[in-house]
């Protein structure tokens, strides 16, 4: 037997924790930097204790929300490329399920955060506890077990020396590429102070291996057979060829074979945009010459994608009755999809080796790369020239894509890190954001969790303190979460959040007018009293005087001139800050020869939605059926 130590099972958490270590490429990188978190009474004197004594490296930052800081976590985890991680801590109850929509949040996106929410006690004594939930049919059944259905890993500690497989098993997951996502370990209140004597092997510095997956000859001859097939092949870059670091790689294949690519909101900034073979964002909120090509494209790509429905229009896009799929990915769930031939290996690696395989290759797309791309520039040129429109008070406002353009083309550094994740602003950004330096475009889309820029924004910036970080949010993702920018004036962490207010949801209520609907529910009005609803004046925000109220600096903008000085104040300032944009509605960029499937109602009183649904059933044939 080795020597032990004794420990209550929160203080060797926290040790554990400390000693985790990430190796990639021959770099070894500290993997858990600290732990976001609330307490309250099932875990501030458990696993709060193991903190306050302040015994290991690890930072504790106090959210404001439990759900912003799961949001931060996964923030400061992308920004780091998966290669450092924070871990997310909670009370029972109310503030574990409030981490529930950040945990489906880090699992859609393949981001690893570690969450440890309490739980009830093991031992049952003094059961109902406070905030504890009795399920009669199954008793074992806690709020805590609302993670399972969107945790890639789930386990509960119900004795102190169940943590040693519990987390060594959660580790496994956190740095398996392929696998990672939410991770999840419930603390019952009572275990987490209860000591054993833990192997100090077990506390010992651990380094776990990040290995890339090496294609294999086969893989790379079936590969080369079905690209040698193909006159018209096309790349779709998604977030596994960012995090496999592949960018060069992806240059250097494009301009030997004269392929184009084009990009998911994962892969987006993995090469500039101004590479001759980028067509920018592909898709339902994709650009023109990406989607243009796609229909015309006999052989997809699909590099380190998951092909959501925002990548594929609903698998609509690939209209080429000869086209198929060669599906390039860590994880074959992944590689699979569209009856994809898949090549499980890491995007770099299978770059290179299918270059070697096809040299002497070319495409026969010819001049119609350039032709789109030029294409492409003119208009984007134009939505970022656009002349202003009228605001709810007659008085001109910018459009929502020309704020984008003066901040994109004049006012923010050009590495500058960019977050956001909601709504239509992420829409616009994928079509029309132009990246210069790699890895500074960060958005969560797999989920388009409403809440998550001012949370990822702070995770971003504490993870790249010395780089400016500005989040492009809406008016109804910052009212619904933006809690966080307290917790950022408490750090001492600058972020410039700038809201882009059009007063409502309408990314949501061009969707429904679309599809024949009255306009309902989605835009911010006032109760009219005559009619009941929700038409009457549109409600009037003052975002800036909100964000003084936390004590960051308070700016406004309605014109490209005050947008310009309020960003020149912004870059200047040394705290946090929060600048009002006005824009009209119904003024970000629109669909570019895309589609998506909505459920829309096949029977109505309006003939409009009718019609709609027909329209819609008429384009489901032209889809791919799996």
């Amino acid at each position: 037997m080795g020597k032990t130590i004794r420990l209550t099972m929160g203080q060797a958490a926290l040790r554990f924790l400390d000693n985790q270590y990430v190796e990639y490429d021959g770099e070894e990188i500290k993997f858990v930097e600290g732990i976001f978190g609330i307490f309250g009474h099932g875990v501030v004197v458990g696993l709060g204790e193991a903190l306050a004594a302040g015994d290991t490296s690890l930072r504790f930052y106090q959210a404001k929300n439990e759900q912003g800081a799961g949001h931060a976590a996964m923030g400061f985890a992308k920004q780091h490329d998966r290669l450092k991680i924070m871990a997310a801590c909670s009370s029972i109850g109310p503030g574990a399920l409030n981490m529930v929509t950040a945990a489906a949040t880090a699992t859609a996106n393949h981001i690893p955060v570690l969450f440890l929410p309490s739980d009830a006690f093991a031992c049952r004594q003094p059961d109902p506890v406070l905030q504890q939930i009795e399920i009669p049919a199954d008793y074992t059944n806690t709020s805590s077990d609302a993670f399972r259905a969107v945790s890639r890993c789930w386990d509960r500690v119900q004795r102190p020396e169940q943590l040693m497989t519990a987390f060594i098993n959660a580790f496994r997951v956190l740095t398996d590429p392929a696998e990672t996502g939410a991770v999840t370990v419930s603390l019952p209140q009572d275990v987490q102070g209860e000591v054993y004597d833990y192997p100090e092997e077990f506390l010992a510095k651990r380094v776990h291996h990040i290995e890339r997956r090496i294609p294999t000859p086969g893989q790379i001859r079936r590969a080369a057979a079905l690209l040698k097939q193909a006159k018209k092949p096309l790349v779709i870059c998604g977030g596994g060829a960012r995090y496999s670091r592949a960018g060069a790689a992806l240059e250097q294949f494009c301009a030997a074979f004269h392929i184009p690519f084009a990009e998911t909101q994962g892969g987006k900034g993995t090469v500039p945009w101004d590479n001759p073979y980028n067509l920018s964002g592909i898709g339902t909120t994709g650009a023109l010459s990406a989607n243009r090509l796609a229909k015309e494209a006999d052989l997809i790509i699909a590099l380190g994608t998951r092909l959501g429905d925002f990548t594929t229009c609903s698998k609509w896009l690939f209209q080429n009755p000869d086209c198929k799929i060669l599906g390039i990915n860590v994880a074959s769930f992944d590689a699979y999809k569209m009856n994809g031939e898949p090549i499980i290996a890491d995007a770099k690696l299978t770059l290179e080796a299918l270059s070697s395989a096809v040299s002497g290759y070319q495409s026969q797309w010819g001049g119609r790369i350039k032709a789109v791309r030029d294409e492409w520039k003119a208009e984007v040129d134009r939505l970022y020239h656009e002349d202003a429109a009228p605001g709810p008070d007659g008085k001109p406002l910018l459009s929502q894509a020309r704020a984008l353009g003066e901040l994109n083309d004049r006012l923010l550094p050009k590495d500058a890190i960019v977050v956001s994740g909601s709504g239509s602003i992420p829409s616009d950004m994928q079509r029309v954001w132009r990246v210069r330096t790699p890895g500074t475009y960060h958005m969560e889309y797999a989920f388009s969790c409403m809440g998550y820029e001012v949370a990822a924004a702070l995770g971003a910036k504490i993870a790249c303190p010395n780089r400016e970080v500005v989040t492009v949010i809406g008016d109804g993702a910052y009212a619904m979460l933006h809690t966080e920018l307290l917790t950022a004036i408490q750090e001492g962490k600058k972020i410039i959040v700038v809201v882009l207010d059009n007063a409502g949801f309408h990314c949501i209520d061009n969707l429904q007018h679309s599809q024949g609907i009255v306009h309902f529910g989605n835009e911010w009005k006032i109760r009219d009293a005559g009619s009941g609803r929700l038409s009457g004046e549109s409600v009037q925000v003052d975002y800036a005087k909100n964000g003084e109220s936390w004590g960051a600096l308070g700016l406004r903008a309605r014109t490209p001139e005050e947008l310009a000085a309020a960003m020149k104040e912004a870059l200047a300032a040394a705290k946090p800050v929060v600048i009002d944009v006005k824009v009209s509605p119904k003024t970000m960029t629109k669909g570019y020869e895309s589609w998506w499937r909505v459920g829309t109602a096949q029977v109505s009183t309006n003939p409009e939605v009718e019609a709609a649904a027909g329209a819609m059933a008429a384009e489901v044939e032209k889809a791919r059926k799996f």
